[in-house]
């Protein structure tokens, strides 16, 4: 584990430590400092991390049940990353369900939805200025919960919650050579100004523009490789159509 995890921040308070664990290993990961598929301990994550072995140790169970790390008897566990596959397939999910669900909204024009919405908007454009990458994950999540929820199928909100833990360890497409936050963020506010206007069709194509957008970030991301490349456009064609 290289010197650079010896880092001076702490667990915070405002959540639970295992939670904190998790944040914080998903940092790590997106930071270079914990690289997949080498062998790191929870001795060495926990110094790291200057808290005891045991919130570290459940906090990594949690990333393990949605497949993010891999333990090994009696060794440690490694970070496991999707393939570029795997994230165009998670994609393709969260296509088939977010922008219906953002056009349904939009048709019925409820005014309290609305309001949350531009509320989660206003709160995720401060935190991507103040470049608070918890803060403003917490608040993207938000937006797209709402609409999942506001849309009456809370299963498709669960499973949306649980496709977004496989993609998160290996960035949100917001590298150099990618998105900023503010230019993530700027990609909802189309989303909601047709939710606002009760403009379904737009709705549903910005929401299904601003999803694809990541989606070819991250599987280009895991293959190192710009989102144009032919490899990547294929995979798209072929998963997606």
């Amino acid at each position: 584990m290289p010197d650079a995890l010896r880092t001076e921040e702490r667990i915070g308070t405002r959540r639970t430590l295992t939670e904190e664990v998790m944040e914080k290993v998903q940092q790590m990961v997106r930071r270079g400092e914990l690289r997949a598929d080498e062998l790191y301990s929870v001795y060495q994550l926990a110094e790291a991390l200057g808290i005891s072995r045991s919130p570290v140790r459940d906090g990594l169970l949690k990333l393990e049940a949605a497949g993010l790390v891999a333990f090994e008897r009696n060794r440690g566990f490694r970070v496991t990353v999707p393939s570029a596959r795997q994230i165009v397939e998670i994609f393709a999910i969260r296509i088939a369900l977010e922008p219906p669900a953002a056009a349904r909204v939009a048709a019925r024009r409820d005014p309290e939805v609305t309001a949350r919405l531009r509320e989660t908007m206003t709160a995720m454009e401060k935190a991507a200025a103040a470049s608070d990458e918890p803060a403003f994950w917490a608040h993207d999540q938000a937006f797209h919960d709402t609409i999942l929820t506001a849309a009456g199928n809370s299963q498709a909100a669960a499973v949306v919650r649980d496709l977004r833990e496989r993609t998160r360890l290996i960035g949100p497409g917001t590298t150099k050579a990618a998105r900023s936050l503010p230019a993530v963020a700027a990609e909802h506010r189309p989303v909601l100004d047709a939710i606002a206007a009760g403009d379904g069709k737009t709705a549903h194509d910005d929401m299904r523009a601003h999803l694809e957008a990541t989606g070819r970030l991250l599987s280009a991301q895991t293959e190192g490789v710009p989102p144009a490349d032919a490899a990547i456009e294929a995979l798209w064609t072929e998963i997606i159509g």
